[in-house]
Order: C-alpha cells, then sequence, then structure tokens
C-alpha cells in the first residue's frame, strides 16, 4: 500500500500544482487512496519532497532532483567517515561515538542511507544511538563501521 501510495504522491505533484497537504490527501482520496495527514507528511519527508516556486509565482510540491539527492548523499557519507570515533555494540542498539557536536550529521547521514536494518537513530552531542532490528545487524554494522574507521 506504501510504495502504490508513495507512487501516487510523485504522480499527483508532478502533473498537477499542489500547494498544501490537505490538496495532496484530497487528491489521494480522489485516487481510492484513504490516508491522513500525518502518513501524508512522512510520505513528504521520505520522499525528500521540497515545494518550489511554481510558473504562476506559488509555491508546489516538487520532487528533489535525483543528482541533487545523490550529492547530498555522497556529502553526509563524507561528513559521516570524518565525524565517527568510535562504534559499539549491546544487542540490537547501536552506540557511535563522533566528534564533539557531530553526532546529528553522523545519524542524519544514517537516516539517508535507508538501510533496512536501522529502526531508527537518535543523536545527542557526540553520541548516537541507533537501533537495530536485531543483534546480528547490530555487529555487522558495528563491523563495517570499524573497517570504514581504519
Amino acid at each position: 500500500m506504501k510504495p502504490n501510495r508513495q507512487a501516487k504522491i510523485l504522480e499527483l505533484i508532478e502533473t498537477k500544482d499542489i500547494e498544501t497537504q490537505e490538496q495532496l490527501l484530497q487528491e489521494l482520496e480522489a485516487c481510492g487512496f484513504a490516508t491522513t495527514q500525518a502518513t501524508i507528511s512522512r510520505d513528504i519527508k521520505e520522499l525528500r519532497i521540497i515545494k518550489e516556486l511554481g510558473e504562476n509565482g506559488s509555491y508546489r510540491y516538487s520532487a528533489v532532483p535525483k543528482q541533487l539527492e545523490s550529492n547530498a548523499t555522497a556529502k553526509l557519507h563524507a561528513i559521516f567517515r570524518q565525524c565517527v570515533v568510535s562504534c559499539d555494540y549491546a544487542q540490537n542498539i547501536v552506540v557511535m561515538k563522533t566528534m564533539p557536536a557531530l553526532a546529528s550529521a553522523a545519524c542524519s547521514a544514517m537516516d539517508s542511507m535507508n538501510l533496512d536494518m536501522i529502526v531508527g537513530t537518535l543523536a545527542g552531542d557526540d553520541t548516537a544511538f541507533i537501533v537495530m532490528r536485531d543483534t546480528a545487524s547490530a555487529a555487522a554494522f558495528c563491523a563495517d563501521i570499524k573497517k570504514q574507521l581504519s
């Protein structure tokens, strides 16, 4: 259901000038998708949809061009490699130490990777907590991080 809904969202913003989440919700409902504003908000974030100035002078939703998205992802990966100091895990929770004030950058980089094994991230100043799906995922993730650090 989610992939179909997100594909329809991308199709709608490509073909129509949609300015608000409410308009998007109405368009989705007209296409047979029963959803909520909160779900649409999450979809917009996941799909990296932005607002841009349209030809008529009003703002409309638009998908981020793939080239721009890949450049941003590459930059986040570089930040990630430069800011991580250490990584360890206990069961399915990974604790990553970073340079001061860079835990948010590390979490942002991990979130942009869209790895299925990561349930979520939480950043402090120099410490990031990553909740993994299971212990094996945490072990593999830490091994990969340690390999990058050496």
